[in-house]
């Protein structure tokens, strides 16, 4: 069995920029939250960025504490011996803007208004965020990276690097992403959204953090979540069984996919803040 990378601590690089975005809006100053494992070589050329999905995080590998339960959301991939082999390669992992997770997002205070930005924080696109990991890459002074890799919006990421930086990286590995939204995709963000709009807790994304739109955001994250799966993994997974408490002809009776679908979105409330949410469904 691979090793792992053991403990890791999340660290913050701080950019007192203003960031143009593909809106033409100005973001800034800027906080990004990464994570490293391995080390970067004598010439700096064994780099490789991790982008996350959609609600990643920059905590892709190893445990923040002997306590923690869940090691990072790749430590499949990540560490010594594994696919990103930490004992060739230094890893780099660090998380979107327009997130809830240590970045720059609409949680954060806005320096003009001493208030969290809420829904005066900017539209960000994939290519926003991949301005924002150059600044990071070259605060770190990594000048090259062997490979962008990612999967989903992590995809799109890494085509935004081919594109916008051809002489920064080698390769790219974008996994199930697209360099569009299909319509498919956009109809169930639309319904997700309005799941969280319909929620008279969201109040204009004026919510308080203790009393945040709870049933909206986990429906939201309920319909966002079967664009994760595909029918016949569905099929493979839970077929037509209903779950054991329930039954046929009990009204409020469940398939096993809907209960599923449930908790997935009841404990994504716990971990998520639903403004970033918002925001990040419209990449």
């Amino acid at each position: 069995m691979s090793a792992s990378v053991g403990i890791v601590t999340t660290q913050y690089a701080d950019f007192e920029v203003e960031l143009q975005l593909e809106s033409g809006r100005l973001l800034g100053p800027l906080r990004l939250a990464y994570e490293t494992y391995g080390t970067l070589n004598a010439d700096r050329s064994n780099a490789i960025l991790v982008c996350h999905a959609w609600t990643g995080d920059a905590h892709a590998a190893g445990r923040h504490s002997e306590e923690d339960r869940k090691a990072g959301w790749w430590d499949d991939m990540i560490g010594p011996g594994k696919v990103l082999d930490t004992e060739r390669y230094f890893v780099l992992c660090s998380n979107v803007i327009g997130s809830c997770k240590g970045s720059t997002g609409p949680t954060s205070i806005n320096p003009r208004t001493g208030k969290a930005y809420n829904l005066t924080f900017p539209v960000v696109m994939a290519r926003d965020m991949v301005r924002a990991q150059k600044l990071l890459l070259d605060r770190l002074d990594i000048p090259s990276l062997l490979t962008v890799i990612g999967g989903s919006m992590g995809a799109m990421q890494a085509l935004e690097w081919g594109i916008h930086y051809p002489e920064v990286v080698r390769s790219i590995i974008p996994i199930a992403g697209t360099g569009r939204t299909s319509p498919m995709a956009i109809a169930l963000n639309a319904l997700a959204r309005q799941a969280v709009f319909n929620d008279p807790l969201w109040k204009k994304g004026n919510y308080k953090p203790e009393h945040p739109p709870a049933d909206g955001l986990a429906l939201a994250r309920a319909v966002g979540h079967i664009s994760f799966l595909s029918d016949t993994s569905m099929h493979l997974k839970f077929g037509r069984k209903f779950t054991a408490t329930d039954g046929l002809f009990d009204f409020f009776g469940r398939f096993e996919i809907e209960r599923y679908l449930a908790y997935n979105g009841a404990s994504f409330v716990e971990r998520f803040d639903t403004n970033a949410f918002l925001y990040l469904a419209k990449t």
